[in-house]
């Protein structure tokens, strides 16, 4: 009962357990795949900051994978991020597209200026 609660709270348990087994397995990539590897993982975390816990893991283990792949293969780090390596890690969260915490303040955007024009229009929104 108690950690149900917890979790409430803190959010899943099992989430961050897993969260830690992926960034130890990123920090333990060999450089250059490492470097790079947290670089992007840098960029993941605020620019594709999904609001779902479950989906947040999925990527960053996904992410790992990728790179601990690329690490076995000697795949050049080019070779995996191309030639602009913010389009790559962009189109990579687009993959895990599940709700994002921006998705909130669109829509919260959206209603403050549908309230403001019913205001100027003499309306009521509902």
């Amino acid at each position: 009962m108690a950690a149900k609660w917890i979790e409430m709270l803190t959010g899943s348990l099992e989430q961050k357990k897993q969260y830690r087994e992926h960034m130890a397995r990123l920090d333990a990539l060999p450089a250059p795949y490492g470097e790079a590897a947290k670089a992007v993982q840098r960029y993941l975390t605020y620019a594709g900051a999904a609001e779902d816990g479950d989906t947040l893991v999925t990527m960053i283990g996904d992410h790992v994978d990728l790179w601990e792949r690329a690490a076995v293969d000697g795949t050049p780090v080019r070779a995996i991020v191309g030639d602009n390596p913010v389009e790559f890690a962009e189109e990579f969260a687009r993959a895990y597209a599940g709700k994002q915490w921006i998705d909130r303040e669109r829509n919260r955007l959206t209603q403050a200026i549908a309230a403001a024009e019913a205001k100027q229009q003499g309306g009521q929104i509902s």
